[in-house]
């Protein structure tokens, strides 16, 4: 006859149970403010001051307002633009840097890392008075080569691929290296695809800052139709006055972008969080 073992049951740990408590309530409380603007944003004006969570008239004139009556079209598609163009180049630039700080010795190159994460420790507002004084004579204001430029190739990206190029084994590329492989056929043909989680994680971050970039947008586009979603977004909530229905609205179709891209690539960033420390 057989004897049947009961299992032990997992013990619930009180510091488990207060941990959890706690994440569900900053999760309400953060989510919260967000559920509340895209419910408003269905709402005409004279619901707005109600106190009613939900709209008792669902309506879409906000956002048809919104879309036919300002910018917004444009700045969306100056934002894609700004991110796209600055995504494109973090990538192949700040990958191509970590592998050459990485994977070849040369007189320095520990001093040029140095050098290249104290640009970090420079505030952006120290920035915008050079970067602004270069584009005016160069003649980049107004312009999206004048948005995209500032972020083309940031400290923070070069230290994120140069930890993820660290993490492979050296005698893969010296392996290669003997069969003729010329350098940057290393670096394109076997560190890239190695690092791919890595170059997935920058992308996001990337993507994500700059669709948010306020500061700089805002001096450098002078005309409405240059200017980004955040700093389109800011200014449209001082033209439409009181109409917070309408800038609901706006704020509402501002977001969307960022959180379907944190919802598609949640594991992603997560990852990339995680290995950034890892040195192989």
């Amino acid at each position: 006859m057989a004897l049947v073992v009961d299992e032990p049951r997992r013990r619930t740990d009180a510091g488990t149970v207060v941990a959890y408590v706690l994440l569900t309530l900053g999760t309400v409380v953060m989510f919260f403010p967000f559920l509340w603007m895209l419910l408003s944003s269905f709402k005409p004006l004279a619901e707005i001051f109600r106190l009613d969570f939900l709209p008792r008239v669902w309506t879409l004139d906000n956002y048809r307002a919104v879309l036919l009556d300002s910018h917004f079209p444009r700045w969306f598609l100056n934002s894609v633009v700004v991110a796209g163009i600055s995504t494109v180049s973090v990538l192949f630039f700040c990958s191509l840097v970590g592998y050459t700080l990485t994977r070849l010795r040369f007189p320095g190159r520990n001093l040029i890392f140095i050098l290249i994460l104290s640009t970090l420790m420079v505030p952006t507002e120290m920035l915008v008075i050079p970067w602004y004084v270069m584009s005016t004579r160069y003649g980049w204001v107004n312009t999206f080569w004048g948005l995209a430029f500032p972020g083309l190739i940031p400290a923070f990206g070069v230290f994120l691929m140069r930890q993820f190029f660290q993490t492979l084994p050296r005698d893969l590329f010296d392996a290669v290296r003997v069969d003729g492989v010329s350098e940057f056929g290393l670096f394109w043909r076997i560190g890239v695809p190695l690092v791919r989680p890595g170059l997935a994680a920058l992308g996001i971050f990337n993507f994500v800052g700059n669709w948010n970039a306020f500061l700089w947008p805002l001096i450098i586009a002078k005309s409405p139709t240059m200017r980004t979603i955040p700093v389109g977004v800011a200014l449209f909530s001082g033209e439409a006055s009181t109409q917070w229905n309408l800038i609901m609205a706006a704020s509402a179709m501002a977001i969307l972008p960022v959180l379907i891209v944190f919802f598609i690539f949640q594991k992603q960033i997560i990852e990339g969080v995680v290995l950034t420390g890892v040195k192989g």
